[in-house]
């Protein structure tokens, strides 16, 4: 028997996905592409697992099914929306913590494929150990390209111990990879300029599954938006991300009384843009905490505009994942981004919405003036989700990742 993936043929395996979070648990835009993805996989027979750490478990470990999907979750201390130090000694122990509690299953469920997301980097030595034990092939899917933005942005010394520390996992985590997937043409080209392994390389696009949700209005009444042109931002409220980006784009649009700003999500800035909503007394932004799955789709559903932000000093290129959610709702992309990144030329040659280079506050604020109009707005939406269709449709993922085995 075989299955087949955007109409190619690749034989029934059992398949491991290995993230740090995952639905419901978790409603980052990772946990919920590796859900996408391992859901792609299982429709097309393949037996999928997934293994991730909980600080909510009161036990070493739980196996679940969600979804046709058998969920391994190993007790961990916590790595999100935490302290840096905490957060480093619990992702450093993730490997360790992750074969101690599952070992006993791993060595009883052998699978084809491995395929693990960074972030995180230290995933490495577990997948060392399960790819010997099981002689299976590896996949990396990487997102995130860590030390290095955390150096780009100050928070780490370059040459100092602790860039060095994170460097030896750093690597560690590529040298267990047979294949490695990185998001676009630049980060590529990066990596392989700064970067020595041996596995192989391609670009990988993030993706997603195209199942958008009706808009409801429900979420506009009940935060008393029926009438405003609602800008959505889901996602990490971080550093990487230089929220006050939009803080200043929220803070020039208050003479433009329909616009509004919603902000839905954590992070290490939070309190930052709490604090600047209340000193610059900006009526027109509004900051929600995290909410489940459902409650998300159905708010971006209910919005006008995707909007991102990524920090002026990365050197690397990232492609947020929450951009594919609002290709899913055809909703026209406001963006402000670091010099070089092509995503700049990926959605304006797509016509699917408006970027600027961080740092140019008037551009900014100038394709934000557009987007009030209805009929650009409708015109530029229709073309996201083309670009979605085209370029980054989970199925096409699925299979690139499926090739690995074959190796």
């Amino acid at each position: 028997m075989s299955t087949e993936v955007c109409g190619k043929k690749a034989a029934n395996m059992k398949i491991c996905l290995i993230i740090d979070d995952y639905l419901p648990e978790s409603i980052k835009i990772g946990a919920k592409m590796m859900h996408e993805l391992a859901c792609e996989l299982l429709s097309h027979g393949n037996d999928v697992t997934v293994i991730t750490p909980s600080s909510k478990l009161k036990r070493g470990y739980s196996v679940e099914n969600l979804d046709g999907i058998t969920v391994c979750r190993f007790k961990s201390g916590r790595i999100k929306n935490v302290g840096r130090v905490e957060r480093a000694i619990n992702e450093t122990l993730l490997s360790f913590r992750a074969w101690n509690s599952l070992k006993w299953y791993l060595a009883q469920n052998h699978h084809d494929l491995v395929v693990y997301y960074s972030p995180t980097i230290f995933w490495g030595p577990l997948v060392k150990r399960v790819k010997k034990l099981w002689g299976a092939r590896t996949y990396l899917v990487l997102r995130d390209i860590f030390p290095q933005w955390a150096v780009d942005r100050g928070l780490i010394r370059k040459n100092s111990i602790i860039e060095r520390y994170f460097l030896y996992f750093e690597d560690l985590n590529y040298s267990a990879a047979d294949k490695i997937g990185l998001m676009s043409k630049k980060n590529l080209e990066w990596f392989k300029k700064s970067k020595k392994t041996d596995a192989k390389l391609e670009i990988l696009p993030n993706w997603a599954s195209i199942e958008p949700v009706a808009s409801s209005g429900e979420h506009r009444r009940q935060l008393k938006l029926e009438d405003k042109v609602i800008f959505f931002y889901g996602g990490n409220i971080g550093q990487a991300q230089d929220m006050m980006n939009i803080v200043r784009l929220a803070k020039r649009m208050q003479k433009h009384k329909k616009a509004h700003f919603l902000l839905v999500g954590a992070g290490d800035e939070v309190e930052l843009v709490k604090k600047a909503i209340e000193k610059e007394s900006l009526q027109n932004m509004t900051l929600l905490p995290p909410v489940s799955q459902k409650t998300f789709k159905e708010l971006q559903a209910d919005c006008d505009v995707g909007l991102f932000t990524l920090h002026k000093d990365h050197t690397t290129h990232n492609f947020p994942g929450k951009l594919l959610g609002y290709m899913v709702q055809s909703m026209p992309i406001l963006g402000s981004i670091n010099p070089g990144n092509d995503l700049k030329e990926t959605i304006e040659e797509a016509k699917a919405g408006f970027i600027s280079i961080n740092g140019d506050d008037d551009l900014f604020f100038e394709n934000c003036v557009k987007l009030l109009d209805e009929k650009i707005r409708d015109e530029i939406g229709k073309n996201s989700f083309k670009l979605l269709e085209k370029s980054f449709y989970v199925k096409s993922a699925a299979y690139k990742i499926i090739e690995a085995e074959a190796l």
